[in-house]
């Protein structure tokens, strides 16, 4: 089915023809479901800690943090298109001479939209947007209120105006101060200094499409005074992108390889999966991963900055022990360690498994660890904590709603059972007892993934995306699950939600 043409492209790109074998079969046969046993909570693969357990752990971090390499990384390839989905939409199909704007507006389906007309005077980037309006409509205000608002989301959207429609979401304005605005990424870095500063500085990764490069790169000459004078820190930025060889082929109706229109392969981007190789690059000890778009206003920061101390602390505490343990199965230990350490892989990494040879504990332990904080189901679409029984092997996983097979009556009953929610937020140690950087590709979920419906020209397309990041990406992982409050979650998948308490400075 591939050509020598098809192997000349996929070899220039990276991609070797046993992989792109390997994702047609996965595109034709379909990706296997995740096997849940049962979901994790309370007491069931989930700790929680007493305020005392917390200023602890949230020590034992602070013990160690000057000392040890941290970077933040944080995925921000994602463009703002599906924030402004509702105005898109009222572009498209509002017309003044059809309707009433208030007519519109107060259809149950077009509530978002309202919402935000109301409220328009809040949001961080209107100033901006009445000087495109002044400069391009100067008769704007003597305009109908309907006109007049298909002026202000078309002028906010579309290249003429702000361009916020095509712009990555973390450059588009979140807060509004009393002197100045800031973008997410801004609120990123001021909100990394209070809890990954180490001697070096604060280290800062982003990953985001490549032409988005000098974007950020002008944001942050922007920005740099005001959040070095603000935290008197220096930062280090760096970045990285979505690599060619971790973009997947797709398949039509009929099961046929696409093709774009001078026959060349048609290859996507495989999701956030692709990403575990920028994330394999980072050299440190503690890796945080947080979402770019999961950002809070200044005045909330030291609380979100005492749960990332005490996830931190977690997993200090951890994998101290586990240095140790390695470090002494390398020179033998007697039958009563031999049981401690059993114990500890059962208990402390949720390896429900009997390993009863030290090669089988070794390979237990010598694996990167990463703690994650698990928020309460509030019904946000997405991810969370289950057992997962792989191999004849119970552990703890983050899977997506996606994976799990709903017309199987119990699967679908555990989903439902769910009582916590992934809001990615979590603290990752890549390297060994030894100080070796993990190979974090070894520890993969091969088989997993997701087939996807997409558009290409106008028709369906079946794509494949690579297992996602913090789901089969870490599947080999040790997994420790935390519960954080909600008030650490503060995404902002539509930009009604920079309306909601954790997004207003001045409220």
């Amino acid at each position: 089915m591939f050509t020598e043409k098809d192997i000349v492209f996929l070899n220039k790109k990276g991609i070797a023809i046993d992989e792109a074998k390997s994702q047609l079969k996965a595109l034709i046969q379909g990706v296997p479901y995740a096997n849940v046993v049962t979901p994790a909570t309370l007491g069931n693969g989930i700790e929680t800690f007493t305020e005392a357990e917390q200023k602890e752990l949230a020590g034992i971090y602070e013990k160690v943090r000057k000392e040890t390499d941290i970077v933040k990384f944080v995925p921000a390839s994602g463009a703002a298109t599906r924030m402004f989905k509702h105005l898109d939409r009222f572009i498209e199909e509002y017309d003044p001479e059809e309707a009433l704007i208030n007519t519109y507006l107060n259809q149950e389906e077009n509530k978002l939209i309202k919402e935000f007309f109301a409220n328009f005077k809040d949001f961080a980037f209107i100033n901006l947007l009445r000087r495109k309006i002044r400069a391009q409509f100067p008769f704007y205000k003597k305009m109908k209120k309907g006109p007049r608002f298909k002026v202000m989301a078309g002028l906010l959207l579309k290249e003429r105006g702000l361009g916020y429609g095509d712009l990555p979401k973390g450059l588009i304005p979140f807060h509004k101060y009393i002197k100045y605005n800031t973008t997410a990424f801004e609120e990123q870095l001021y909100e990394t200094a209070f809890y990954a500063a180490s001697n070096e500085g604060v280290h800062v990764h982003f990953t985001f499409a490549e032409d988005h490069v000098n974007a950020f790169k002008e944001e942050y000459a922007r920005v740099k005074k005001r959040v070095v004078k603000k935290t008197k820190t220096d930062f280090e930025i760096s970045y990285s992108f979505q690599k060619q060889q971790t973009d997947t082929i797709a398949i039509d109706s009929d099961l046929n390889l696409v093709r774009t229109t001078n026959g060349t392969l048609l290859v996507r981007p495989s999701g956030h999966g692709a990403l575990l190789s920028n994330l394999n690059d980072i050299d440190a000890d503690i890796v945080f991963i947080k979402n770019i778009d999961n950002v809070v206003c200044e005045k909330f920061v030291p609380e979100i900055a005492h749960h990332k101390k005490v996830l931190a602390g977690k997993l200090v505490l951890v994998q101290k022990q586990v240095f140790k343990y390695l470090t002494q199965l390398d020179t033998g230990v007697d039958a009563d360690t031999l049981n401690e350490i059993k114990s500890f892989v059962w208990n402390t990494l949720y390896c429900k498994s009997r390993p009863e040879t030290t090669t089988a504990l070794i390979d237990i332990l010598n694996r990167p660890l990463r703690v994650c904080g698990v928020v309460k189901n509030t019904g946000a679409a997405g991810g969370g904590p289950y057992w997962i029984r792989q191999n004849n092997q119970d552990t703890l996983q983050i899977v997506e709603a996606a994976q799990i097979d709903v017309k199987d009556a119990s699967q679908k009953k555990s989903l439902q059972d769910a009582t916590h929610f992934n809001p990615v937020d979590l603290v990752c140690g890549l390297r060994d007892y030894q100080g070796n950087k993990f190979d974090l590709l070894r520890f993969r979920d091969t088989e997993g993934g997701f087939v996807t419906e997409k558009s290409f020209n106008g028709t369906f397309v079946k794509a494949l995306e690579l297992p996602g990041l913090w789901n089969g990406a870490m599947a080999q992982w040790n997994t420790i699950f935390v519960e954080v409050p909600l008030t650490t979650f503060n995404p902002v998948k539509t930009v009604n939600d920079l309306l909601k308490r954790a997004h207003r400075p001045l409220a």
